[in-house]
């Protein structure tokens, strides 16, 4: 059993008999009253997310999670095989359960989340970011560097991210994967 000064993001709980997982939260004091915090939920078994207010020194339930290494193999229609890296056992993953599935590509490690007593699986987690090949972009003009503007660009895995001007087709790009910007040229 934890309390509301244990809430964290990334912590799962139990609510409502759901699982959710905490995304956004914050602590505040109104006035003489006692203190608040304000999560942002996300439910493991439906996506949706809420906002939900909690009590200082509220008791909640949280729930143990294992985090295990799986990678990615390849797309199967919609869904996603993903490869146990200490068993070696294969599982095909729906698409909805992977936030901005769209920058994996073949090879990519992944953090799978099991509920620790029951072996359910909660949510997978992309590395923070990653590094992509641009396949496709319109050639930027030459000179034309000094401001902040972006352009449309495809990467390998199929997916459209806004780049500076000054990046060509065939460029490394560091993406951030939630949400989906980009960060910096990498050098080859």
């Amino acid at each position: 059993m934890a309390t509301t000064a244990d809430i964290r993001n990334g912590l799962c709980i139990e609510l409502n008999n759901d699982i959710l997982k905490v995304i956004d939260f914050q602590k505040f004091q109104v006035g003489r009253g006692s203190g608040k915090v304000w999560t942002k939920l996300k439910s493991t078994t439906s996506g949706k997310v809420i906002e939900h207010t909690f009590q200082s020194g509220h008791n909640i339930t949280d729930v143990r999670v294992e985090r295990r290494k799986f990678q990615y193999l390849y797309p199967d229609g919609d869904d996603y095989v993903l490869m146990n890296q200490e068993s070696y056992d294969q599982i095909t993953v729906m698409g909805e359960m992977i936030e901005n599935g769209k920058f994996l590509k073949e090879g990519d490690t992944v953090d799978v989340l099991f509920h620790a007593q029951k072996e359910i699986m909660l949510s997978i987690e992309l590395p923070q970011t990653v590094v992509l090949k641009i396949t496709y972009t319109e050639p930027g003009l030459r000179g034309d560097t000094a401001t902040n503007t972006l352009k449309a660009a495809t990467v390998e895995t199929g997916a459209e991210v806004r780049v500076p001007l000054f990046c060509e087709e065939g460029d490394l790009v560091k993406i951030d994967t939630i949400t989906g910007a980009y960060i910096e040229r990498v050098k080859k």
